[in-house]
């Protein structure tokens, strides 16, 4: 095995994929931003395993450039944690497969307390982004690991969808260097 050919390789499956989101979510990128901007509450955002730690990041960063922003674990959500959800909130999903049952089950109570949903997968045709106000299609359809399982393309692509969300939303909203560091006090 050739460690630096394995490692090269996988660069170039998660650049490509990456390169593949140009012109893929352009229109749908702009609804989503478009909604959270509109959104009088907070962002919140829910997923599960890595998907869950993705979401943890975007979140994590919306907040840090202006935008009210926390995540929810899909479980602890669906043992009370969506009490923290209110009607002039927007959900975000983050779900490879978009099928998760655990995320699934979300939807219905979400839907009666009339909160918008965006969806960020990789599959279009999935459950979860028809069920969505919004979806974003990051189009991954293989890993870059050896057994073509463990997130790591849809990974990086759903990570570089939460920066392409958070550079939108600070252009519309006009934040400034002054305005962030009013949120990074320490740098």
């Amino acid at each position: 095995m050739n460690m630096e050919r394995t490692v090269e390789n996988l660069l170039r499956e998660e650049a490509s994929a990456i390169l593949s989101l140009i012109g893929r979510i352009d229109s749908t990128l702009d609804a989503a931003s478009e909604l959270i901007y509109s959104t009088k509450g907070r962002v919140i955002f829910i997923g599960l395993g890595k998907s869950g730690i993705v979401a943890r990041k975007i979140s994590a960063t919306l907040s840090s450039t202006g935008t009210s922003s926390f995540f929810i674990h899909a479980a602890e959500a669906a043992h009370g944690d969506l009490g923290m959800v209110t009607e002039n909130d927007t959900v975000v999903f983050v779900s490879k497969s978009g099928k998760t049952k655990e995320i699934l089950r979300l939807i219905e109570p979400l839907k009666r307390l009339g909160v918008k949903i965006i969806s960020i997968t990789s599959d279009a045709e999935s459950e979860l982004a028809q069920m969505s106000d919004v979806h974003i299609d990051t189009g991954v359809k293989k890993e870059a690991c050896p057994f073509g399982i463990i997130p790591t393309t849809s990974s990086v692509a759903t990570l570089a969808v939460g920066d392409a969300l958070t550079v939108s939303l600070i252009l519309k909203k006009g934040i400034t260097p002054e305005r962030l560091a009013l949120t990074h006090p320490a740098g």
